[in-house]
Parts: C-alpha cells; structure tokens; sequence
C-alpha cells in the first residue's frame, strides 16, 4: 500500500513539473497593449517596439547558439535606432535592455506580430531599417 501511494505521489510531482519553455509565455500578447498602440506614446516607445519586432523576427531555433544570434541581431537593431544609447541582451531569458538619450531604461520581449521594425508607427525618419533575416 505504500508503494503504491509513493508511486502516485511520484507520478503527481512529475506531472506538475512545468516545461522551461519560456519562448511561448513571453511573446504571447494576448491580454498586452498591442504593439501599435503602445508605440503611438511616443518616439521612445515606438523604438522600443520596434526592437522587438525585430528580435521576434530574427526568432529561429531553441539552442543556446540560435538564441545568441537571435538577440544579437535584435541588439545590433537597436543600436541603429537614434536614441538608444546602449542596448543588451539576455538571451536565454528571451530579454533585450536598452537605454535610451532621456535616461529611460526599458525591456522588451519578441514580439512575432508578423511586421518589422521598420513599420512601427512613430518610429523616427532617421532609423534605419535591419538588413534582411
């Protein structure tokens, strides 16, 4: 009988056990502000959306390599954009940090909403647009 309870409990513990598969919670947007509206706040927000656009784009791929290049490629995005001062990334924790000239610091997940940066509204005539993928 207590076997036969302990594998149950066993069985119970390893069902709860929740995947690590962060990618789909963090650039699901449902329930989110949608990403055009928040970049009409201002040129600031737009840019911010606009990197993730970006970094949801360049989305190819689980391994910890395929993650290093999808966030580099956000950052190197980012650093085209004219008031971001200084732009990182968290790669495994699906995560790019920018800076930008006002002293804002801000977060951004992917955002996979099918369009690129370069079509974030208010995003200013002065950025220039990511090379192809």
């Amino acid at each position: 009988m207590m076997r036969s309870f302990a594998m149950a409990m066993l069985a119970v513990a390893l069902a709860s056990c929740r995947d690590y598969d962060l990618s789909s919670r963090l650039t699901d947007q449902s329930g989110l502000i949608p990403p055009d509206q928040f970049a009409r706040y201002g040129r600031e927000q737009a840019q911010a959306m606009a990197i993730a656009r970006e970094y949801g784009h360049a989305g190819d791929g689980e391994s910890l390599e395929d993650l290093a290049a999808q966030a580099g490629t956000a950052t190197s995005y980012a650093r085209t954009l004219p008031d971001v001062r200084d732009a990182g990334a968290d790669p495994p924790g699906f995560r790019q940090t920018m800076r930008f000239g006002s002293g804002w610091l801000t977060m951004v997940t992917p955002v996979d909403d099918g369009k690129r940066g370069a079509q974030t509204p208010g995003l200013p005539a002065e950025a220039t647009p990511a090379t192809g993928r």
